[in-house]
Order: C-alpha cells, then sequence, then structure tokens
C-alpha cells in the first residue's frame, strides 16, 4: 500500500470495511500520522449511526427501502409537538423577562434562585484498566444529550457507554473504536431516553465484555 493510498483509506478503516491485512497496515500508518488520526475521530458519529441503523433495521428489510407515509406523518407530529414545545419555553422566557423588568431588582434574588442548570458532569479513572473517562450530560424534552470524553491508551479494541438507570434497565447511549496505542482524549456525542435523575451510573465497556471505568451519576 503506498502512502498516498493509506490516507485515502481512513474513511474505509473508521467504517470497519478494509480487510484484516490493509487494517494492520493502516494501523501502523495510523501511529506516525496524526492528520489521519483525527479523521478517524471525525468519522466516529457517522461510524456510529450506521451501527445504530444496522442494529434497528431488521434484516429482512431492503437496503434501498423507503419510509411509509405513517412513518413520515409519525415524524412530522413528533416534529411539530418538539416545536411547540420549544415554542413554550421561548414564550415563558420572554413573560419571566418581562417581570423582571416590571419589579426591578427586587425580584433579583428570586429569579437567581429558580434558576436549573440542566447540565450535569462526572470524570472518573479506573486504576485498573487506566482509562479516564468524563460524562457531560444535558436533560432535553426527550431524555438527555450525552458528551463522552475518553483517554484509552489500550487499543485497538471497539468499546460502547452505557447508561444504568435506577430501576437497574440499561441503555447503550454510543460506541466507537480506540486507536492503537493512542492515550489522546476522543470526545463522543450520544443520547438517552433516561433523564439525568433516573441515571444511577455509567459505564464504558469493551465489546468482549469487559468493564473498563464506571462513573457514578451526580
Amino acid at each position: 500500500m503506498r502512502s498516498l493510498e493509506r490516507h485515502r483509506d481512513v474513511g474505509a478503516y473508521a467504517l470497519g470495511v478494509l480487510d484484516e491485512a490493509d487494517a494492520f497496515r493502516f494501523e501502523d500508518h495510523l501511529m506516525e500520522c496524526p492528520e489521519c488520526a483525527a479523521h478517524v475521530t471525525e468519522f466516529g458519529p457517522a461510524t456510529r449511526q450506521l451501527l445504530l441503523y444496522r442494529r434497528a433495521t431488521p434484516r429482512s428489510v431492503h437496503p434501498m427501502a423507503q419510509p411509509g407515509p405513517r412513518f413520515l406523518d409519525r415524524l412530522l407530529g413528533e416534529v411539530a409537538n418538539r416545536r411547540r414545545a420549544d415554542r413554550r419555553r421561548w414564550l415563558y422566557a420572554v413573560a419571566a423577562a418581562v417581570v423582571f423588568a416590571v419589579a426591578g431588582p427586587g425580584i433579583a434574588i428570586m429569579a437567581s434562585g429558580g434558576d436549573v442548570d440542566r447540565t450535569q458532569q462526572v470524570a472518573a479513572t479506573d486504576e485498573r484498566s487506566g482509562v479516564w473517562a468524563q460524562v457531560t450530560s444535558e436533560d432535553t424534552v426527550w431524555g438527555s444529550q450525552i458528551e463522552l470524553k475518553v483517554k484509552d491508551g489500550a487499543g485497538p479494541r471497539a468499546c460502547h457507554l452505557v447508561a444504568i438507570a435506577n430501576d437497574g434497565t440499561e441503555e447503550t447511549l454510543t460506541n466507537w473504536n480506540v486507536p492503537k496505542h493512542d492515550a489522546r482524549a476522543s470526545t463522543m456525542m450520544g443520547a438517552s431516553t433516561l433523564h439525568s435523575n433516573q441515571i444511577d451510573k455509567y459505564e464504558l465497556r469493551s465489546n468482549d465484555g469487559l468493564r473498563l471505568v464506571t462513573l457514578d451519576a451526580p
């Protein structure tokens, strides 16, 4: 494989479609090429979305299948509901601003005390695995948006982040591939149907079942 071809293979490697020999050679190149390492990380969101689509799609569904009208109607309905909820929050914010402007400084203490920070953050390092992780969650109408930062120098390996609810149920939030011998921080985005107060803890696991680090929810 020529040098230029190695650069061109970054997308195929990130999507896991290289054969074993080419993947091995590309990993050697990856150790010496910061540009390709950055591109592999950039392909992470697309790779996760394709994996989620594959897992959620029955094998009987044709790859080029198109959504039916009922599915589109349901999606449009969910978008409309989301927009109505966003509009209500905007109107509440405007009303609060008007009340604040009319009432003056006397209401300042009450206003500041009623603010709710919807963002929570927790970080931890596992002494056994050496993996460091930081999870930042932000509550939304439908659940929570998740940002994950990881430092893991024991790659290559495939991993995933799991949220464990207060009732013990589990939900996979995001998946990623750890490059070979790369301990730099990587950032992944994910989402959960659970709100932050419904999550007991987060666990980073390798796809072969190894528990890498546990983070207790704030």
